[in-house]
Formats: structure tokens, C-alpha cells, sequence
């Protein structure tokens, strides 16, 4: 017994012994993967000096002679802090993570493949102009002596035992492949569940269902929309449907994160300083660490107003050269996700004869075939067969069975361009506005102010010039003459709004232009966000004359239940007409609603899932309507119904009642009652079904679940925070705005600022988190870049 303890005891010390052995040696390779903050290195590849200032939160200042040179030293503090987040990015659009990660990952890297974004970027740097070429060089330059100058490799690698490759020009590429991945639904998922619809459904149905606008629209132009028609009861009844059909699975897909952002802007006669005045707060899913870079890049430049130089304060994406949103000290500018139609599905009718041709408008044309290799860390190869048309690769076929090739902007020539860049030396609306138009980009609602105080409105990215009388919403044949798209749309065809009487602009994804325009039928519908958050924003706006910055905080963390409030109220409703036991709890925890997303409210919580409850179960006749023809038909998650379930319960027909329920109020009943037994079922029961449950922060580093307890240490505070989709305060687990700002140009030191996630992707860097719970509590932090803290000199060698 004594020898087996003693042995236990050493075996005990050994683990002990080894274990802080790891610990140590895992810090000492974190701690040498630090960037370097002060003092100064030398360099061949610079002109000038260039000076790289940071502040207590990380904030990098970058001085230079020239663009080139500042672009350069951009692209080491990007490389320094987020390389992994870079090469994250690269591989993601190109569908190469596999190679990094594992199987874990074939799926993405399959879908992604399909649409050979290296080889187009690769392509595309032929094609930019020299100015452009050059500065995307001189970043790439800078990101690989960045990764070079550390002492040991980013700690990411050491973990995935994987070495970082060079950075290239066509990764910059990628990375704004990336962003168009993540702001436009690759799959064009909502248009192949309209082919199914139109194919099983009547006409009036269809139309109904696919319904986009009404009540809730708070557009720039024009006015909102009535609830839609009710389709005829000779047209369909839903109590006939078959109850199987029902249960196959949810009507609609799980939910996912509506990818969108807030930006509004008030003209100078309404600040007190008589600037304009811009917010901007982009919702993304959050990580560790952030998706943006804040930083501040300072030039000498002719293109510059009033002969000074160039100052740029606000956002970078780290992989590309330039700052995404803030002020160059003349104009401030921001983004929402537009929502446009950017994707159109292509019928490919094949050569009976030979099923490698296709017909197009010049007669039968070879398909492109190319089998692409995807590399799997410690796995074999994957093979991937592409077959490519002229007019995008073949991803799915139509309802009757028909080849479908997908066009999308990312995909054409010219849809993709640096020419973003060309906002760092704009001084007025109308200039940003115009680079806006030509920028090569997802497309964006781009809502801008001046120093002088005009403020405006425009897209920003390429918006394809539609020929022909196909629905773009609906496969149609482009092989007739006259169909299909013909290169963009130019400036002067875009819809801009300048200066509008009331001096105020706000967009949320949401429908922004009059129904009835042609500027509507330009840009089109590709599954706008409901209006409510739009409106909120719109109506705070119209409650003031006058506006200082604190004012535009307070609307972006206005977590109001406006919208959910007449839910709450049929919850109400429907548990008062109720006399079931099993409801006795649902009544008594529903009263708890405090007007608001509050985190400690259940009764916000339930009235949500309510909402929700009931949506699924109405839609879930029409698509037990659909699934008799297509049985795995669901409404995709891009799909909004919210005018059409308002329109039914207002008339309340018994002929959209699905079966297996006695009347609406029935439905409604048996709705409250499901949600009931599934929260209640759950630990602590309705009592501790707060919001907050839903909104606890999970925002992770993406390694962080790869090893036991390193989440713990490197991943955000989880906190229940405030807010919901519908709400100008945007807040879910992972999903939020990514970054928050309002600013007025000239003034940016009364401005405001607010990012999650911290600036730097090391765990031992004093920037690892910075300003995160600031973020978080809302509390403001100044737009400007604080004290330099820190301060790094890059010397040409000689």
C-alpha cells in the first residue's frame, strides 16, 4: 500500500511538473508572438519614414509620406495583431480552410470552391489601375514583413501545428470576397423557394406570399404599403391539406442572423455646429477579436482639401488597405447592408445532343468544366467538379428540373474594384457619392454627411443593368437576345436623395426608395429586413429639432419593444380568453414586459416566442400546400412574413386555417400553450426564462473551443445584454453591432465610438479586449484616437 501511494505521489508531481511546464512553454510562445509597439526598425521596402502611434486601447495612428508607404505599415500592424483573422478570411472566400482546419470545414470549402474566387481575383489584378495595383502590392509587402518581424509565428499556428503562407495581392482580393459572401446569400436560397412556390401554388397565392412591403416601411421615398390582398378562397383552403405534410418538419428554416446595419445622418442646420452629423453601426456576428481595426492614417496628398493632407479616422478591415467607415475630416460616411436584388438565377437549356454545350443568345458555347483540388489537413484530397457558364457556375436546377447557373455581382467583371480608396481625398456628399457609385463592392446603402452640412444617400457598389421582361426574382432564360444583364447601371442612374427637406436620412436594410420608381426596379428586392427597425430610427429622428451627439447614441441603443408590442398584446389577449391549467404560469409571467428588450424580463421573452410560435404554424399550411409537390419544401430563413401573418389575423379566414385546429383563436390558444410546455420544461421553469437567457454574449475567439478551458481565458465576458432584431439596438449571443460611431466632420473630437472584441488577436496583448465592455454597458469613448501610448519607427534602410 505504501510503495502504490508513493508512486501515485510522483505520478502526481510528474502531471503537476508537466503540466506547468506546458503552461509556461504556452506562454512563452503567445508572449514571442507579440507585435513589436515601440522603438524602430529598418526596412528596404519603404520611401520615408513612417511613425505607427498606439493608444492605451490599441488605437494606431500611422504618419507617412505616401499612401504607398502608409499602406505598408497598415499592412505590418494588421499582419502583427490579426493575421490569423486574415488568413481566416483569404481561405473562407476561396474555399481553402480545409487545408488549415480539417474535414471540419469540406462542407463551406465546397460550396465556396464552387465559385473559383482565386482565380477571378487573380484575374481581377490585371484589370485595376496602376494606382490601385500599386497600393494593394505595397500592403502585401507590409502584411509579410509584419508576420516576418515577430518572433515566433501567430499562436493560432502552433495550436493547428500549420505554418501562416505569405500574404498576396489576390488575398486582398478575397478578403473583399469574404464580405461579399457575408452580406449576400450565396445560395440565392429565398429565389429557389420562390421557383417551388410558383410551381405549387396558385398565382394570387404565390403573390401574396412573396410580399415584401407594408405597414412597417419607413422608406427614404415614398410611403409605406397597405397589408397585402388576401388570396381567394376558391384560390386555396388550407384546412384541406394533408396533416402529414404538416409534421414533416418547421415551415420555415431555422432562424439565422439577418446580416444589416444602422446608419442615419442629420444636415448641419440641425447641430449645433452646423456640420452634418453620421452614425453608423454595422451588425455582424461578433468574435474574438473583432472584425474591424480601428485606426487613424495621416498622408500628405494634392488631391486633399484646402491643400492639407489627408486624415482618416475610423475602420479598417484587416486584408485590405483602406478605411471601410468614419471621416476623413471633410465627409463622414457609413454602411447598411441594401438588400437589392444583386443575385438572379439562369435557366441553362444543354445540347440535347451534347451535354457539354449550352445555348446562349450567339448559339451553342462549350461549358466550362475545371476539377478543383481542395487540400484537407490530415486527410486526403477533396475533388470538386465546377461547371461554369458565361454567366455564372451551375448550382442548382429549377423547379421542372432545368440546370440553374447563378449570376452575381461578385462574379462579373468590374464587380469587384479598389476604388473605395477613393474616398480618403473626397470634401463634399456629391464627390463621395460619386466614388461610391463606381466602387466595386457588395452593395450598400451609403449614407454620408459634410463638414458644410449637406447630407446624402446613394448605393454604393455595382448595380447591374437589367434587359428583358424577366422577373428577377424567378429562373429565366437569358440564351433570347435582349434578356439577362449588360454591364452597370451608370452614376447618373443610380437613386441618390441629397438634402432632403426635413434634412434627415436613415436606413436599416429595409426598403429605402417609393414602390412605384424606377429607381426600385433598379435596385430590387432581395429580401429587405421588416420596416420596424428602420421606423424606430426614422421616428426618433422626426423627434427632434436639434441633435448633439449623445442624441444619436441614444437611438442607437434604443432597445423599445415597439414592434413586439402588439404581440404582447394578442398574448394577452388570447391567455385571457384561456381557461387552461396549463397556461396558469404563462399568465402569470407575461405581464413582466417593461415596454423594452430588457435582459430580466421573461414576459419580453415569451411574448417573442409567441410571435414566432405563431408565425411558424400559419405558414406552416402553405407549406404543407407546397411540400405536396416538393415534400422537403421549407421558407428559407431570408423569408419575412410578417404582413402577411397580420393580414390573415385581422380577418382571421377560416380557409387559411391549417388543419387540426378549431378556429383562430384555437390556433392561437394551442400556440401559447407549445410555448408554455417548451420553456417550462427547461431548468428553473418560466420563472428564469428571462430575455437575458438569449442574449448572454457567447462572443469567441474561433479557437477557443479546440482546447478545454482556453475559452475561459481568451473568449469575451458572457453578459445579457439589451436588445432584439427588430430594434435599432441589435443584440444576439454572437451577433451585434460590430462597431457603433457617431461623428460630425471637422469636429470628430466630440464624436463617440464603441467596438467589441478588442484590437488585438493576442491573448498577452494589452489591447486584447480594449474598450470591449464599453461596447458593451454603452458607455461613450472619443472617436479620436487617445494619447499616444506607444510609438513604433520604420527607417529606410540607408
Amino acid at each position: 500500500m505504501r510503495l502504490t501511494l508513493f508512486v501515485l505521489k510522483r505520478l502526481l508531481v510528474a502531471l503537476v511538473i508537466l503540466l506547468v511546464a506546458a503552461t509556461i512553454a504556452a506562454y512563452v510562445l503567445v508572449h514571442a508572438s507579440l507585435p513589436l509597439l515601440d522603438g524602430t526598425a529598418q526596412t528596404n521596402e519603404l520611401k520615408q519614414p513612417v511613425s505607427v502611434e498606439r493608444d492605451a486601447q490599441g488605437v494606431a495612428t500611422i504618419k507617412g509620406r505616401s499612401r504607398a508607404d502608409v499602406s505598408w505599415a497598415l499592412g505590418y500592424v494588421h499582419a502583427q495583431e490579426r493575421f490569423f483573422a486574415m488568413d481566416l478570411m483569404r481561405r473562407a472566400a476561396a474555399g481553402e480552410l480545409s487545408e488549415l482546419v480539417g474535414g471540419a470545414t469540406l462542407k463551406l470549402d465546397r460550396q465556396r470552391r464552387a465559385f473559383r474566387m482565386r482565380a477571378r481575383a487573380e484575374a481581377l489584378l490585371a484589370t485595376l489601375p496602376p494606382e490601385q495595383h500599386a497600393d494593394i502590392a505595397a500592403y502585401r509587402d507590409g502584411v509579410n514583413a509584419g508576420v516576418a518581424a515577430l518572433s515566433s509565428r501567430p499562436w493560432e499556428y502552433w495550436l493547428l501545428g500549420a505554418k501562416p503562407k505569405p500574404w498576396s495581392e489576390a488575398d486582398s482580393i478575397l478578403v473583399l470576397d469574404a464580405m461579399f459572401f457575408d452580406l449576400n446569400d450565396s445560395s440565392n436560397a429565398r429565389e429557389l423557394a420562390y421557383t417551388r412556390m410558383q410551381a405549387a401554388l396558385p398565382d394570387r397565392v404565390f403573390t401574396f406570399l412573396r410580399t415584401t412591403s407594408g405597414p412597417w416601411d419607413a422608406p427614404l421615398a415614398g410611403a409605406e404599403m397597405p397589408l397585402p390582398a388576401l388570396p381567394p378562397e376558391g384560390d386555396i383552403d388550407l384546412r384541406k391539406v394533408d396533416t402529414k405534410l404538416l409534421k414533416l418538419a418547421a415551415a420555415t428554416a431555422p432562424p439565422a442572423d439577418v446580416l444589416g446595419s444602422n446608419n442615419f445622418a442629420v444636415g448641419g442646420a440641425l447641430t449645433t455646429t452646423g456640420a452634418a452629423m453620421v452614425a453608423n453601426d454595422m451588425h455582424l456576428s461578433l468574435r474574438v477579436p473583432n472584425i474591424w481595426f480601428r485606426a487613424r492614417l495621416q498622408y500628405p496628398d494634392a488631391r486633399a482639401a484646402n491643400g492639407g493632407g489627408i486624415d482618416l479616422v475610423g475602420v479598417t478591415l484587416p486584408g485590405l488597405p483602406s478605411l471601410v467607415a468614419g471621416s476623413n475630416r471633410h465627409v463622414a460616411w457609413g454602411f447598411t447592408n441594401s438588400y437589392g436584388d444583386w443575385l438572379d438565377w439562369v435557366r441553362v437549356t444543354l445540347d440535347p445532343a451534347d451535354q457539354s454545350r449550352y445555348r446562349t443568345a450567339d448559339g451553342w458555347r462549350p461549358m466550362a468544366q475545371s476539377t478543383e483540388i481542395i487540400k484537407v489537413h490530415n486527410a486526403p484530397d477533396d475533388r470538386l467538379e465546377v461547371r461554369e457558364t458565361q454567366w455564372g457556375p451551375i448550382l442548382a436546377a429549377d423547379a421542372d428540373g432545368t440546370p440553374l447557373a447563378l449570376a452575381w455581382t461578385a462574379l462579373q467583371p468590374g464587380g469587384i474594384n479598389m476604388e473605395l480608396l477613393n474616398l480618403d481625398a473626397v470634401a463634399s456628399v456629391d464627390e463621395a457619392m460619386a466614388v461610391a457609385n463606381r466602387a466595386g463592392m457588395p452593395a450598400q446603402n451609403f449614407t454620408v454627411g459634410d463638414a458644410a452640412g449637406n447630407v446624402g444617400w446613394t448605393i454604393a457598389g455595382r448595380i447591374p443593368r437589367r434587359l428583358g421582361s424577366c422577373n428577377p426574382q424567378l429562373p429565366c432564360d437569358w440564351s433570347q437576345a435582349g434578356s439577362g444583364w449588360n454591364g452597370w447601371l451608370a452614376p447618373a442612374e443610380y437613386p441618390h436623395l441629397v438634402n432632403p427637406p426635413a434634412a434627415r436620412i436613415w436606413t436599416a436594410n429595409s426598403r429605402t426608395l417609393d414602390f412605384d420608381s424606377p429607381d426600385y426596379a433598379r435596385v430590387g428586392d432581395g429580401g429587405f429586413d421588416l420596416g420596424a427597425r428602420q421606423r424606430q430610427i426614422r421616428d426618433g429622428l422626426k423627434s427632434k429639432e436639434k441633435f448633439a451627439p449623445a442624441d444619436f447614441l441614444a437611438i442607437q441603443l434604443d432597445d423599445r419593444a415597439l414592434f413586439l408590442q402588439s404581440w404582447h398584446e394578442r398574448l394577452r389577449d388570447t391567455l385571457a380568453k384561456a381557461d387552461s391549467s396549463d397556461l396558469a404560469g404563462m399568465k402569470k409571467y407575461a405581464d413582466d414586459w417593461r415596454d423594452r428588450a430588457d435582459p430580466q424580463s421573461v414576459g419580453y421573452r415569451l411574448a417573442r416566442a409567441f410571435r414566432l410560435e405563431v408565425i411558424d404554424t400559419v405558414l406552416g399550411g402553405f407549406a404543407a400546400a407546397v411540400r405536396a409537390k416538393y415534400p422537403d419544401f421549407r421558407f428559407p430563413p431570408q423569408f419575412h412574413s410578417e404582413h402577411q401573418i397580420e393580414a390573415i389575423l385581422a380577418q382571421k379566414p377560416l380557409y387559411l386555417l391549417p388543419p387540426d385546429y378549431a378556429d383562430w383563436d384555437d390556433l392561437l390558444r394551442q400556440c401559447a400553450q407549445r410555448v408554455a410546455a417548451r420553456l417550462g420544461a427547461q431548468p428553473g421553469g418560466l420563472a428564469a426564462r428571462t430575455w437575458g437567457e438569449v442574449t448572454k454574449t457567447n462572443i469567441a475567439h474561433p479557437l477557443s473551443a479546440a482546447v478545454p478551458l482556453l475559452g475561459k481565458l481568451i473568449d469575451m465576458p458572457a453578459e445579457p445584454l439589451p436588445g432584439d432584431s427588430n430594434m435599432p439596438r441589435v443584440q444576439g449571443a454572437t451577433f451585434g453591432a460590430s462597431e457603433r460611431f457617431g461623428v460630425q466632420p471637422g469636429h470628430e473630437d466630440s464624436g463617440y465610438f464603441h467596438m467589441p472584441g478588442g484590437q488585438s488577436g493576442n491573448p498577452l496583448s494589452p489591447f486584447y479586449g480594449a474598450g470591449h465592455e464599453d461596447w458593451a454597458q454603452g458607455r461613450p469613448t472619443p472617436f479620436l484616437p487617445g494619447d499616444a501610448k506607444y510609438k513604433l519607427v520604420f527607417l529606410p534602410k540607408g
